[in-house]
């Protein structure tokens, strides 16, 4: 019986797992793509999801249906993200790896303020359909209809995007450019339309990750998309930086460790979670410092 109830928990949690490493693998992605091509470590990455939030509190007020909410979300980070790659990061290309790291976060202090000053400091509540709110009962497991949501919108995103990138002249350009971006340049392929592109997936990317983290927790405010983009961050150096797979991977590792410290550690000792968390991720680091899925030159 013992037996039995420690595997039903394990299988719970398992299923926890899959949910939140759906999340950061979607995040970690879209870090993912940027890097593999510029070498930026984009940390205005969390302000898309900010603005994605924000846009579904916006049409939320005004009475407007999920249904547009959803898409008016992604659209809005993924335009956001091309602004941010045409105004901020096109004139430093080229620029050594501290300029662009240390403009990454000015722009995402510039757009905290924005919201700041323009919407509210507080936290805004949004509501959303009760769906979300239920679960599914599959013999003696829970599972609620968000992580089942969540787990399958990040296995279709994944086919969509390996699909894109393997099957199209853009996509498979895209994947010349992560390998050597300036082999690429001289090949005729234009540098402006790859990147702009690859920052336009990685907006679309945390206009999805938004809906599930803001279904989460149900409010937005300013500040929301810095934990999720740093947890995504450490998920894609765990998985390998710049490695497409790899970041798909750390997200679940990541998920992994962090849902079954929640599992394992005594409530006394539970606060510091997030500081178990990281000294397994620097052990594992430790025994592969190039992250678990080294980039080659294969097709990630």
């Amino acid at each position: 019986m013992i037996l039995a109830s420690t595997g039903q928990e394990a299988v719970q949690q398992a299923i926890n797992a899959l949910s939140l490493g759906s999340t950061y693998a979607l995040l970690a992605l879209g870090l993912a793509m940027v890097f593999s091509i510029l070498g930026l470590v984009n940390f205005a990455h969390g302000e898309l999801v900010t603005v994605a939030a924000y846009t579904m509190y916006l049409l939320n007020e005004r009475d407007i249906g999920f249904a547009v909410q959803v898409p008016s979300a992604i659209l809005a980070a993924c335009v956001a993200a091309v602004l941010m790659e045409r105004i901020a990061f096109r004139p430093l290309r080229g620029a050594s790896f501290l300029t662009l790291l240390f403009s990454s976060f000015a722009i995402s202090v510039i757009i905290q303020n924005l919201f700041l000053s323009i919407i509210s400091p507080r936290q805004k509540g949004v509501r959303l359909p009760d769906l979300f709110n239920e679960a599914l009962h599959v013999g003696p497991f829970t599972i609620g209809w968000l992580q089942v949501v969540t787990t399958a919108t990040c296995l279709a995103s994944l086919v969509v995007l390996t699909l894109f990138l393997r099957r199209s002249i853009q996509g498979l350009g895209m994947l010349a450019a992560s390998q050597d971006f300036q082999v690429t340049r001289l090949m005729g392929i234009p540098a402006n339309r790859v990147i702009a592109t690859a920052f336009a997936i990685s907006g679309a990317l945390a206009g999805v990750a938004a809906i599930f983290i803001l279904a989460r927790r149900g409010t937005v405010e300013p500040a929301m998309g810095f934990i999720p983009v740093l947890k995504a961050f450490i998920a894609s150096v765990i998985g390998g930086l710049g490695s497409l797979s790899g970041a798909v991977v750390g997200g679940f590792v990541l998920a992994a460790i962090e849902v079954g410290l929640d599992a394992t550690l005594p409530n006394d000792v539970l606060p510091f979670r997030d500081a178990f968390a990281l000294a397994i991720v620097v052990a594992i680091l430790y025994f592969r410092p190039e992250g678990l899925l080294v980039r080659t030159a294969e097709i990630r």
